[in-house]
C-alpha cells in the first residue's frame, strides 16, 4: 500500500526533503506551499520540474525532475491535503523578532490546519528550529485541540532537526547523523523507521526536548567559536599581525580548530538559534539560569559588518576620499558562498551602515535573482558593479570573486580600493596591482 506523506514549506528544508521522500518505492509526495508574494512561484516551478534554487546544489535538480516524471511529487497551496496523509513534515520558518522572541506565526497556523484536516493514527514530525520546549508546549496543544484527538493514542509526534547547508543540501540530509525525538517511544520509532528510508548515516533515537536543545546547542556552539575567530581577527588587525596566518599556527595542533572570521555571520540558524535557547529556558527551564556567553557571541558576531563599514571608510580616507558620495560595489549578499539565500545575510546590516554615511552603493551577486529586502541596485554583472566605483567590498566567498581579473578591475574602477571580508584575494597581488587593500584580520 502507498504511504502518503505531505511535507510543508517548500524552502531549504522542505524541498530536498521531499523529493529525497519522493523517490523512495511506495512512498507519494505532497508539496504544500503558501501562495505569497516571495515564495508563491515556487508552486508551478517545482511542478514543471525545475530546481528554484540558483546556487549550486549537486544532485538537486535532477532528483526534482525524476520524482516529478514519475509522478511521485507535486506541490499545491491546499493544506486539505494532510486528510489523506500518513507522515506530515513541518517545515517553516521560525524567526525571532527585534526583542529576540520567537515568532511563531506561521508554525502555529500550519500546526493548526494539520490539527483540522489529519486523520487518525498520523505520524507528525516538527523539522522547523524551535525554542527546546515547544513541540511539547505549543504544537502538541495546537494539534489536539484542532483534531480532537490525544497524541500518543490517537496521532504521534516528533522533532527531528535539519543539518542542511545550501550547496549541500541532499549530501547532508542523506549522510549527516540525524536525531529523531519523540514525544513518547512509539512516536520515537515510526519518525526513525521514515528516516531510515532516506539516510545512510547513523540515527539517534531520543526525547523530544533533548532534541530540540541539540539543534540549538549545536548552533550556540559554532556561534560562540565564530565569535571568538572574530574577535581574534580584531585583535591581529590592531596588532599588524594577518589573523589567517595565526589561524594555521594554531589549527596544526591536532586538538585546536580556529574557525574562519569574517565580515558576518548570516543565514537561517546561527543567528537566532541562541536566542530560541535563550527563550526556551526563560519559558520552560526549572529557574533563571544565566547565559551571558552566547549571548555576548551574538553581539561579537553582529557588530562585524558594521565593523566592515569602518574599514571601507577608513580605506576610503587613505585616498582622501569620504564615504559619502563614494560609490561602494558590495561584493555578494547572500549569506554563503556559491549560494542563492540571503536569509540574515550580514551584507543588509553592512549596506544599512554605508547609507547611513550616504555611499552610493550597488550590489553584486552571480547566484541572487530575487532579493526584495534589498534597497540598493543589484546586478549579477561584475562589470556593471565595478565600472566606476571607489570601493568593492567582498562579503561573501562567491567562486568568481576568487576569480577577479584585478588589472581588468583596476582600469574600470575609480578609485582603486578592495576591502575583503572574506580573504578572497592575496593582499600581496591586490597591491602589487595597484590597489589599497583592506581586509578583517589583516594588520
Amino acid at each position: 500500500m502507498e504511504k502518503k506523506i505531505v511535507v510543508i514549506g517548500m524552502g531549504y528544508v522542505g524541498i530536498p526533503c521531499a523529493v529525497l521522500l519522493a523517490d523512495v518505492e511506495g512512498f507519494d509526495v505532497t508539496g504544500v506551499q503558501r501562495r505569497s508574494e516571495r515564495s508563491g512561484w515556487k508552486i508551478e516551478c517545482l511542478n514543471s520540474g525545475k530546481n528554484p534554487f540558483e546556487g549550486e546544489e549537486p544532485g538537486l535538480s535532477e532528483l526534482i525532475s525524476r520524482v516529478v516524471k514519475k509522478g511521485n511529487f507535486r506541490v499545491t497551496d491546499d493544506i486539505s491535503v494532510c486528510r489523506e496523509a500518513d507522515t506530515i513534515l513541518i517545515d517553516v520558518q521560525t524567526p525571532t523578532d527585534e526583542n529576540r522572541i520567537p515568532q511563531y506565526i506561521s508554525l502555529r497556523q500550519t500546526s493548526a490546519g494539520v490539527g483540522e484536516h489529519m486523520k487518525k493514527g498520523a505520524l507528525v514530525i516538527i523539522e522547523s528550529t524551535v525554542a527546546p520546549g515547544t513541540t511539547q508546549n505549543i504544537v502538541r496543544p495546537i494539534l489536539e485541540e484542532n483534531s480532537g484527538l490525544k497524541v500518543g493514542n490517537d496521532f504521534h509526534l516528533a522533532f527531528s532537526y535539519e543539518r542542511v547547508m545550501p550547496g549541500k543540501l541532499i549530501e547532508y540530509i542523506v549522510n549527516m547523523p540525524r536525531v529523531v525525538g519523540g514525544i513518547d517511544e512509539k512516536s520515537t520509532e515510526l519518525a526513525v523507521g521514515l528516516y531510515r528510508r532516506i539516510v545512510k548515516a547513523e540515527i539517534t533515537p531520543t526525547g523530544c526536548l533533548t532534541a530540540e536543545l541539540a539543534k540549538t546547542v549545536e548552533n550556540a556552539y559554532r556561534d560562540v567559536n565564530i565569535a571568538f575567530s572574530n574577535e581574534m581577527a580584531l585583535v591581529c588587525e590592531n596588532m599588524g599581525v594577518d589573523v589567517f596566518k595565526l589561524r594555521e599556527i594554531i589549527n596544526s595542533r591536532h586538538d585546536r580548530h580556529m574557525h574562519l572570521p569574517g565580515a558576518g555571520v548570516g543565514g537561517h540558524c546561527l543567528p537566532k538559534d541562541t536566542w530560541l535557547l535563550r527563550y526556551g529556558l526563560s519559558e520552560y527551564g526549572l529557574e533563571n539560569t544565566e547565559t551571558d556567553l552566547i549571548a555576548l557571541a551574538r553581539r561579537v558576531n553582529d557588530a562585524m559588518p558594521v565593523h566592515m563599514s569602518r574599514l571601507v571608510e577608513r580605506a576610503l580616507a587613505e585616498k582622501a576620499r569620504e564615504v559619502a558620495g563614494s560609490r561602494v560595489a558590495i561584493l555578494g549578499v547572500s549569506y554563503l558562498e556559491d549560494s542563492d539565500d540571503t536569509r540574515n545575510t550580514p551584507a543588509l546590516p553592512l549596506i544599512a551602515a554605508l547609507q547611513s554615511k550616504e555611499a552610493d552603493l550597488i550590489a553584486h551577486d552571480p547566484y541572487v535573482k530575487r532579493f526584495p529586502e534589498l534597497t540598493i541596485p543589484l546586478t549579477d554583472s561584475l562589470e556593471q558593479a565595478l565600472k566606476g566605483a571607489d570601493c568593492a567590498a567582498i562579503v561573501t566567498k562567491h567562486k568568481p570573486y576568487y576569480e577577479i581579473d584585478l588589472k581588468w578591475a583596476r582600469k574600470l574602477m575609480h578609485t582603486p580600493v578592495i576591502v575583503d571580508g572574506r580573504n578572497v584575494l592575496s593582499a600581496d597581488k591586490v597591491r602589487a596591482a595597484g590597489f589599497l587593500y583592506r581586509g578583517i584580520g589583516k594588520g
